[in-house]
């Protein structure tokens, strides 16, 4: 926290309980530096210096400057290495940071390589400085408190305090309902907002300036050298690996037998200071949603110490009931209860883990890319689109993972929207029309909301999902369900130097006919099997479908209740009612809105009680 108007800081007593708040984050080392204006804390998940001399914050020799960091500084070697002359305290990555900025200001920030969310106060300048990495990796939230400015990188910091509102954003409640998240600036609260993905904020007491050094719009496409870039991928692949598998703790991957996970698996078992590496699978109860035998097969060939986590209705319980108590965020992802699970387990060996976020929103994995190619043909050929609509009437609907029957429906409800519409009705949730008319956002202002959004020409979806769905959904699932068990995730795909090259590569090159992430399949033949590379794409789900008529049947009718539903003044009652009975007639499955309704009820219980009935 800073008092940006000049005032000493009313509540310095308050950092003790945020810091105690986001304990999980960093068990093992904590500090604060203090003064009459401003109070910084840290909790420390001790991965490279273990010794108490690397914990922060970290200021200067002469101290100008206060600094702390959430995350991992991959090319703080080179840092140091420029910087030799500084009178370093310790060997952390993150305390390169400091010379940096001494020797090029808050401009020099853009060239960190890493995952991070920083604070610097600049005691000279009266300058408070935040900023968050290219791909939004690590979070970082901050909210006004008359003059002063906290910040923190869970939102459940910021609610410290007797006085703190807890009002609602209703525009972010609507995207919620709407994709399953909120995207940035916005929180589900009024008063608190994120720190952007790839921005350098400066917040003095004449207001904010943000510069944004990371643009994934702005890469100049290659004109094509197809075997040069084949060639360029696989190497920067592996130094992506190389780069973000270096720790002085043991590190291990989450797997799933799919292309990605097994790339990184792959390539982390050639670097010797990954060994022992140790690998993560779950073992769905489900038949359906289970590919451990892949994953067991991946790790055997790897060679690594493999680890099978048991998904059933009592393990996701206990997850939900984990994530729900200290998520501060509603979100709509059911992944997040195994991914949950697997760093529990995980935790028991390692603190790093490296997983597979990023792939497809780069190389181009997703099915809803195909679908959009195919949106002409319907268009051109009536009689092809009338035949589809016939097979889809004629299918029952199913409770599987990613069914045909599931994905043909879906393609069809949206195809005759415009591409940004049809694109964000795919991976969104639908729940928003359960919205009751008095007190909410109509949907013209939600989809106004969602409008910086909206980019020219169908082939923007990677980037559309780059820049949300990624950042704000895939990033924020795992970041949270490994930090609740005081892990560190690392995304291999998201290296600073992959993701400029992927971002630069022509589209067809990751999308050829009907085949998805074209180049980097091409690329995995050096190091998988066919099979593996070109095996369906399943993605972690889970069996919510069914969950919300068997184990979860009696919270579902508590959390949805109609009288329930009526005193929040926040849904159509009736319109909530039809759902759920719909879904469990086995007429419609509509797992998706009613998932985020559970959810955002949950939420609403834990973090907004005021409003929740």
């Amino acid at each position: 926290m800073v008092a940006l108007d000049g005032e000493a800081l009313h509540c310095p007593e308050l950092l003790e309980p945020m810091s105690r708040s986001l304990r999980h984050r960093g068990p093992d080392g904590r500090g604060v530096v203090r003064n009459r204006r401003a109070a910084l804390g840290s909790e420390r998940l001790r991965i490279v210096d273990l010794r108490e001399r690397a914990d922060q914050p970290f200021a200067d020799p002469g101290l100008r400057c206060w600094l702390v960091c959430n995350g991992e500084i991959y090319n703080a070697a080179e840092l140091r290495r420029r910087y030799r002359d500084y009178p370093y305290r310790s060997h952390s990555d993150v305390e390169t940071i400091l010379p940096l900025y001494l020797d090029q200001g808050a401009e020099g920030l853009s060239e960190l390589d890493g995952m991070f969310a920083l604070a610097l106060w600049d005691l000279t300048a009266q300058t408070l400085i935040l900023a968050r990495d290219r791909a939004g990796e690590k979070p970082l939230f901050y909210r006004r408190v008359g003059g002063e400015l906290w910040f923190a990188s869970e939102v459940q910091a910021l609610l410290v305090g007797p006085d703190i509102s807890r009002e609602l954003d209703e525009t972010a409640v609507f995207q919620f309902l709407a994709l399953g998240y909120v995207p940035e600036p916005r929180t589900a609260f009024r008063e608190i907002r994120k720190i952007g993905a790839g921005t350098i904020v400066r917040h003095t007491s004449r207001g904010a300036a943000v510069s944004h050094y990371w643009d994934p719009d702005a890469g100049t496409e290659d004109s094509g050298d197809l075997r040069g870039s084949t060639a360029r991928l696989a190497e920067l692949l592996q130094a992506a690996v190389r780069k973000q598998a270096a720790a002085e703790v043991p590190v291990g991957i989450f797997i799933s037998g799919g292309m990605d996970s097994s790339l990184l698996t792959v390539l982390a078992a050639q670097e010797p200071r990954t060994r022992p590496l140790h690998t993560y699978a779950a073992r769905f109860s489900e038949p359906s949603y289970d590919e451990s035998r892949w994953a067991t097969e991946c790790a055997r060939r790897s060679g690594t110490v493999h680890h099978e986590v048991v998904i059933d209705e009592h393990s996701l319980l206990q997850a939900l009931e984990a994530v729900t108590d200290n998520l501060a965020e509603p979100l709509a992802d059911p992944a997040i209860l195994p991914t949950y699970l697997l760093a529990r387990q995980a935790r028991e060996d390692v603190k790093v883990v490296l997983s597979g976020e990023g792939a497809d929103e780069l190389f181009g994995g997703y099915p809803t890319y195909l679908g959009h190619k195919l949106i002409p043909l319907l268009e051109a050929v009536p009689p092809l689109r009338r035949l589809l609509h016939s097979l889809a009437d004629r299918l029952p609907a199913s409770r599987g993972k990613v069914t045909f029957e599931f994905l043909l429906k879906r393609f069809l409800a949206d195809a005759e929207k415009p591409w940004i519409e049809r694109h964000l009705s795919w991976f969104g949730t639908g729940a928003e029309g359960m919205l009751a008319a008095n007190g909410q956002p109509t949907r013209d202002e939600g989809a106004m909301a969602m409008a910086p959004l909206q980019l020219d020409g169908a082939g923007n979806a990677m980037l559309l999902d780059y820049r949300t769905y990624l950042r704000d959904n895939l990033l924020v699932k795992v970041d949270r369900a490994t930090m609740l068990n005081s892990v560190e995730a690392r995304a291999p795909f998201l290296d600073r130097d992959l993701s400029a090259f992927s971002l630069a590569l022509p589209q067809h090159w990751k999308i050829r006919g009907l085949t998805t992430k074209w180049l980097l399949k091409k690329v995995a033949r050096e190091w998988l099997p066919k099979p593996v590379i070109y095996r369906r794409k399943r993605g972690l789900s889970v069996p919510i479908a069914s969950w919300i008529d068997a184990g979860l049947r009696s919270e579902v009718d508590r959390l949805l209740a109609a009288e329930r539903l009526r005193r929040q003044e926040l849904f159509d009652p009736g319109a909530v009612q039809l759902l759920l009975s719909e879904h469990r007639s086995g007429r419609v499955n509509h797992v998706r809105p009613l998932w985020a309704l559970v959810v955002f009820q949950y939420w609403l219980e834990r973090w907004a009680p005021a409003r929740a009935g």
